[in-house]
C-alpha cells in the first residue's frame, strides 16, 4: 500500500504546480506576439487544464521570467520542473517592531496644522527595492494576524500590513520596462487563508482563487496611488500632485468622477440634498452630481432634486442587520449602493446634512478609502472617497451579516471592512460640535471645505438662529455662525427650489415648544428672546 503524502509535501506540490502554471502563463502573456495571443477567459472554468492549453499554444521556452519571494521562509519547496524557466529571488527584509500596535498608526488625533511639528508615523521596514530590479511575478505568504483574524471585525495587524505594502511597492517598481515600451504586466500570487488586504489589492484584479491561493494582475496605476499614501492615518494623505507631476501618463483617459449622496426611508433630508447640490455648484465644480433615492422620495421631490443638479438613480434600500428596529440608522446600509456606480472610476460620497464651502475637486486624486478621522482608529463616513466596483459591493453585501458594527450603522461596518484608510484634513468634514469652553460663541474655523451639521438641521430650525441653542442636550451642536452659512447657500439658490425647504406647521409647533422651555429655564444665551422673522413661517 502506498504511503499517504504528508501535509507539507501536499502543500509543496500544490504550490509548485500553481507556480509552474502561472510561470507558463506569464511567458505566454508577456513575451509572444499579440496576433498569437490566446483569449483564456473562456478557459478559466476548466482549471487546471486551461493553464496547459495556454502553454501548448503559445509558450516561448527560451525566455526566463524573474520571480520574487516575500515572506516565504521555506521557498517554493519542490520546483525542479522550473529549471530554465524562472530566476527565483528571495526578498530580504527586517520585520516590523512587534511592540507596535494598530493605533500607533491610526491615532485618534494628529497635529494637522503642524503647530507643534509635522506628524510622523512609526517606521515599517521595507526591502532595498533597488536590489531586486524589475520582477515579473511576486509570490508572498500573507499573515492573517492573531492566528486568522477577528471573526466579527476587521483585521488590524502590522506584520500583515508590512507584507502587503512590500508586495505592492515591488509590483509598482516593476511597472515599466522603459519609458518607450510603456507599462508591463506584473503578477502576484498570495498564499494564506485570508488573502491579501483588499484595501490595497482590489478584488477586481483577482484572476484566480483556489483554496489558500490567489492570483492577481493588479491595476498598477491604482496600486501606485496606494503606495504613495502614508503607512496609516498618523499623517495626512500627501498633497495632490501639481500639473505635470502626475505619475500617470498624459494620454491616459480622463477619469470619470462624481459627488454622490443617498436619500432613503424619509423625505426629511430632501431640502438638505438640494442645498448640498447647490453648494457644490456654487464652488464651480466640474464633476457630476449623483443622488441615489429609494421609493420613499416623492415624484415632486425627485423633480426638485433633478432641478437642483442631481442625476437621480432609484435604488432599493438595504437594512442595517445590526441596528434596532425603527432606529435612526436602521436602513443606513443603503449607503453601500454607492459601490454600484461602476460607470464612475471614483466618487466622493457626502452626507446630505453637509454643505460645501470650497471646491473639493482636487481631492479626487486620492484612493479609496480616504476620509477624515472620527475617533479612536476610525474614520467618519460622512465624506469619503470610494472606488465603485461590482465585486466590492458583492463582498460588502456578503459580509454585512458576519462583520460587526460598533454603532449598528454603515460607519461602524465600513470601518471594519476598510481598516487601512487615508486621512484627509478634518476641514473636509468639519463636524459642527463644540466641546471646548473657550469657544463660547461657537464660531466656526476659517478655511473650511465643508460643514457637517450635527444635531437639529438648519432647515428644521427658524432661519433666525440655530434652534439647537434651545435644547439643553443639543447646545454643543449650536452655532449661529454655521447656521448663517447654510442659509446663505439657501438664499443664493434659484427661488423655484426654495419651497422644498419650506417650514411645516409641525416644525413650527416643535420649535415653539423648545423656545418655551428655554424661556422657562431662562437660558443665559438668550436666543429664545429673538423675534422670529423667518418668512417661511407665513407660508406653511
Amino acid at each position: 500500500m502506498a504511503m499517504k503524502p504528508s501535509g507539507s509535501k501536499l502543500k509543496s506540490c500544490t504550490l509548485s504546480f500553481i507556480f509552474l502554471s502561472l510561470t507558463l502563463f506569464l511567458l505566454t502573456a508577456n513575451f509572444l506576439p499579440k496576433p498569437r495571443r490566446t483569449d483564456v477567459r473562456h478557459l478559466r472554468d476548466e482549471y487546471p487544464r486551461w493553464w496547459y492549453k495556454v502553454v501548448a499554444q503559445e509558450v516561448n521556452w527560451r525566455t526566463k521570467i524573474k520571480v520574487g519571494l516575500v515572506n516565504m521562509e521555506d521557498g517554493l519547496g519542490q520546483h525542479s520542473e522550473l529549471d530554465g524557466l524562472a530566476e527565483i529571488i528571495t526578498v530580504n527584509f527586517d520585520r516590523a517592531d512587534e511592540n507596535l500596535k494598530w493605533d500607533d498608526f491610526f491615532p485618534e488625533w494628529i497635529d494637522e496644522d503642524g503647530k507643534w511639528g509635522s506628524p510622523s508615523c512609526p517606521d515599517i521596514p521595507m526591502p532595498r527595492f533597488e536590489d531586486y530590479g524589475e520582477l515579473d511575478l511576486i509570490v508572498a505568504r500573507v499573515p492573517c494576524g492573531g492566528g486568522g483574524g477577528e471573526r466579527n471585525g476587521g483585521i488590524r495587524d502590522i506584520f500583515r500590513l508590512q507584507v502587503n505594502l512590500m508586495v505592492a511597492n515591488m509590483l509598482v517598481r516593476s511597472r515599466w520596462v522603459n519609458q518607450e515600451e510603456g507599462d508591463r504586466t506584473v503578477y502576484a500570487v498570495f498564499i494564506g487563508s485570508c488573502g491579501p488586504m483588499w484595501e490595497i489589492f482590489r478584488c477586481d484584479d483577482l484572476l484566480w482563487h483556489e483554496g489558500d491561493y490567489r492570483v492577481y494582475r493588479p491595476d498598477l496605476g491604482r496600486l501606485q496611488q496606494r503606495v504613495l499614501m502614508p503607512f496609516g492615518s498618523c499623517q495626512l494623505a500627501p498633497p495632490y500632485p501639481k500639473p505635470g507631476q502626475q505619475f500617470w501618463k498624459s494620454d491616459a483617459p480622463k477619469p470619470r468622477e462624481a459627488y454622490v449622496t443617498v436619500l432613503h426611508s424619509t423625505e426629511a433630508y430632501v431640502c438638505g440634498a438640494i442645498t448640498l447640490a447647490q453648494s457644490i455648484i456654487q464652488t464651480n465644480s466640474t464633476k457630476d452630481l449623483v443622488l441615489l433615492a429609494d421609493s420613499s422620495i416623492s415624484k415632486k421631490s425627485l423633480n426638485g432634486l433633478r432641478t437642483a443638479g442631481w442625476k437621480v438613480k432609484l435604488i432599493e434600500r438595504i437594512r442595517s442587520p445590526h441596528a434596532k428596529t425603527d432606529a435612526y440608522n436602521e436602513w443606513n446600509y443603503s449607503k453601500l449602493r454607492i459601490w454600484e456606480l461602476t460607470e464612475y472610476d471614483k466618487v466622493i460620497f457626502i452626507d446630505s446634512d453637509l454643505i460645501v464651502l470650497k471646491n473639493m475637486d482636487r481631492f479626487f486624486f486620492y484612493p479609496q478609502l480616504s476620509a477624515a478621522g472620527n475617533d479612536k482608529v476610525l474614520f467618519n463616513s460622512g465624506v469619503m472617497m470610494v472606488e465603485p466596483s461590482k465585486c466590492t459591493f458583492e463582498t460588502l453585501m456578503e459580509k454585512r451579516y458576519e462583520v460587526s458594527s460598533y454603532n449598528g450603522g454603515d460607519q461602524g461596518f465600513l470601518n471594519e471592512m476598510f481598516t487601512w484608510w487615508h486621512r484627509w484634513p478634518s476641514k473636509l468634514n468639519h463636524l459642527k460640535i463644540f466641546t471646548k469652553e473657550h469657544n463660547k460663541g461657537h464660531r466656526m474655523p476659517k478655511d473650511l471645505y465643508t460643514i457637517h451639521y450635527l444635531g437639529m438641521k438648519p432647515w428644521m430650525c427658524y432661519m433666525d438662529y440655530d434652534c439647537n441653542w434651545d435644547m439643553s442636550n443639543h447646545r454643543h451642536f449650536a452655532s449661529d455662525d454655521a447656521h448663517r452659512r447654510w442659509w446663505q447657500v439657501y438664499k443664493a439658490m434659484p427661488r423655484r427650489l426654495q419651497p422644498h425647504c419650506g417650514l411645516t406647521a409641525g416644525m413650527d409647533k416643535r420649535m415653539r415648544k423648545w423656545r418655551g422651555r428655554a424661556r422657562e429655564a431662562n437660558l443665559s444665551d438668550g436666543h429664545w428672546k429673538i423675534k422670529v422673522k423667518d418668512p417661511r413661517k407665513h407660508h406653511f
